[in-house]
Order: C-alpha cells, then structure tokens, then sequence
C-alpha cells in the first residue's frame, strides 16, 4: 500500500475553506493591509484572520460580510461563504480540531465509550484503531497510533491549556485491549489526576440517561472565539456558531453537574483498576 493508498486519519480541510483563504489574502494584500490591520478594522484579531487564511476556521458569513465592507468587494465573500461554504456537504475535520488543540487556552472534552485520545495510551490507541481496521497494514497502525500519542504531550507542559475531561463509566467497564491493556490506561488516568494535570469526572451509570449522546470536545483561545467539536463514527463536526457553541457549553456543565466529584471519580478508577488487577 502506498502513501497515497493509505486510509487518511487527517483528511484534508474543505476546498471552500481554502478558496476562502486563499481569496481573502490575495484581497487583503492588494488593500495593502496586515491581517492584524484587516482585523482591527472588521472587529476580530489577526490571528482569527490568519487562521482563515490557512483554512483551518470555517468561514463565518457575519465575518465575511465585515471582510467585503472593509476591503470594498461588492458582497463577493458573503456570496461565497453562502453558496460554496454553507452549502457544502458534511465531512471530518479532525485536520483543523488538531491544529485549534495546539493554540487553545483550555480543552474540555466529553466521551461516552472511549477513553479521550489526549488521554491513552499506545497500546490502548492500537486497541482502537485495530478494532476499527483489523486489516490496516501494521506501519499504519503505527503511525497513526504515534501522531495520537504526541498530541498528549500538551499535557505534561505547565504552559499549555488546562484540561477537563468528564467521561462515561461506561468508558472505565469497556475493555478495550483486553484486562491487561486497560488497566494500565486506566493507571494512566489516575497519574494524571493525581499530578494535577488534568482534572476529570466519572458520569456514573446511576445518574441516569447522559445529556450528551456522542463526543463532544470544547476549545476556548485567547484571542478568537471558542469553537466546539462533535464526532461520531467517522463523522466529525467543527462548530464556530456562538449560538450552537453555547448551547454545548451548557450541554457540557449538565453532563459535570451530574458526573462524580474528582475524587469519587478517582475512587471509581482505582476500584476498577484492583478489578482489573483481579482479572489478569
């Protein structure tokens, strides 16, 4: 199998989002503005602008709009945002979750099953994408299990963004890997809890129906509005709506409201840990 024959883990960001890009550089070059100039003037940094440059936000048509005001283009990007963005079919944009994890000031994630990819550990990552591609050539999974693993290594710098993770119990009982595999990912979790790197809640099989029913992973950054992430099998969802964002936010603090406290949560980790132990 070649490079190119290869299953993507990262695939390419939309085509719109380049053309956007792309298009609102070569406007604002020939305007003979800076992005922090053209960001002053339509009331968003210049880092948010740049980050449109690079495809890697989804163009906001109110932005848009400000960007054709400022740069005097008749409409053109609202137009575009409209009719080649909006419309657009759905598809993952794990490429650009990727990048906005690197520049986020905090993270909060929610996972109903599996342990949060920031979180796992190599042998429980390879359990994932095996069981997923039982058939994925073995330098494949290699690859794919190491660039999920250096995404973690945020976590281990005091400078990078804090981390709040509230998962399912069910995600402690699935054993994936094996007994053996998980706990040490488990063991994992709870170092990490005890470090203080992370903090993290169990929402327990007691509380009852959970108010959120996939992935769900919340970024916010220093100077550009927050995004949210949702994903399910093999579908993924960038979301840069202040209303929808919100809306997650508060879905968010329903599913922490309900969850265990950190400790009971850690307690909770280690009993099934020694259940673990008891297995191997």
């Amino acid at each position: 199998m070649t490079t190119s024959d290869k299953p993507s883990m990262f695939p390419r960001p939309r085509f719109g989002w380049e053309f956007f890009g792309s298009e609102l550089r070569r406007r604002r070059e020939a305007a003979g503005l800076k992005q922090q100039e053209l960001g002053d003037r339509a009331y968003c940094s210049g880092s948010y602008i740049g980050q449109f440059e690079q495809a890697i936000r989804k163009p906001q048509l109110e932005l848009a709009q400000r960007f054709d005001e400022v740069l005097g283009t008749d409409g053109y990007f609202g137009r575009m945002c409209e009719e080649l963005i909006n419309r657009t079919v759905f598809e993952s944009y794990f490429t650009q979750v990727q990048y906005l994890e690197s520049l986020a000031v905090s993270l909060r994630e929610y996972e109903s099953v599996f342990v949060p990819g920031l979180l796992q550990t190599p042998e429980y990552a390879r359990s994932l994408f095996l069981a997923a591609h039982p058939a994925l050539p073995e330098g494949v999974v290699r690859e794919w299990t190491e660039a999920r693993i250096s995404r973690a290594e945020m976590l281990h710098d005091p400078a990078q963004p804090t981390y709040w993770a509230v998962i399912s119990e069910a995600v402690l009982r699935q054993q994936c890997g094996g007994p053996a595999v998980m706990r040490r990912q488990l063991l994992h979790i709870a170092k990490l809890i005890k470090a203080r790197r992370i903090g993290l809640q169990v929402l327990p099989f007691a509380a009852g129906a959970p108010p959120i029913g996939a992935s769900l992973k919340l970024m916010t950054f220093d100077d550009a509005p927050p995004v949210a992430y949702s994903e399910a099998h093999q579908l993924g969802e960038l979301i840069d709506d202040p209303a929808t964002v919100q809306e997650a936010d508060v879905t968010y603090n329903l599913a922490r409201s309900a969850a265990l406290s950190t400790q009971e949560s850690l307690a909770l980790i280690e009993s099934a840990i020694e259940d673990g132990a008891s297995a191997d």
